[in-house]
């Protein structure tokens, strides 16, 4: 596995899809995914 971390505006809009009222299951899994994965802040 490579040592790609998650960007910053991916995870603002893995952020916004898991508050979302209207997202999907499949779609909220993913973005969940992409937050797990996020480079912890310094």
């Amino acid at each position: 596995m490579s040592g790609r971390k998650t960007g910053a505006k991916a995870a603002q809009a893995a952020s916004k899809v898991l508050r979302s009222k209207t997202a999907g299951k499949a779609a909220k899994t993913a973005a969940a995914s992409a937050l797990s994965q996020r480079a912890p802040k310094k």
